[in-house]
């Protein structure tokens, strides 16, 4: 199946599960399928910085490089590449994040959560 028939299979009732299984297939059709996970971690953190760029250039008073602004994409888009990217990193170490993701959450719920300023 090719990248678009597996996109167009994708929609807003996609469970997380399903997406996370999408982005595994996505990959493997990239050719990016044996890239060691410290790779991709790499990438990760590259992501998640050029997100951290794109909201600083929209959502603050904070100057940015005008001659390099059209080299930063939306906050949208840079936070879509830091979702895929760590799907990647969670199917390389075999982590379904939902399940994770309910497991840490039954332990914050246990928590107790008081916020200072």
């Amino acid at each position: 199946m090719d990248q678009m028939n597996l996109l167009n299979e994708i929609t807003e009732s996609s469970s997380l599960t399903q997406i996370q299984e999408y982005i595994k297939s996505v990959v493997e059709l990239r050719g990016f399928s044996n890239q060691p996970v410290q790779e991709t971690m790499l990438l990760l953190l590259e992501e998640t910085g050029e997100l951290a760029k794109a909201i600083r250039k929209t959502a603050t008073n904070m100057s940015v490089d005008v001659n390099r602004i059209q080299n930063y994409d939306t906050v949208e888009s840079e936070a879509a590449d830091v979702f895929f990217v760590l799907m990647s990193v969670c199917n390389q170490m075999n982590i379904n994040l939902l399940s994770a993701l309910k497991e840490k959450e039954k332990k914050n719920c246990e928590r107790s959560w008081s916020f200072e300023r």
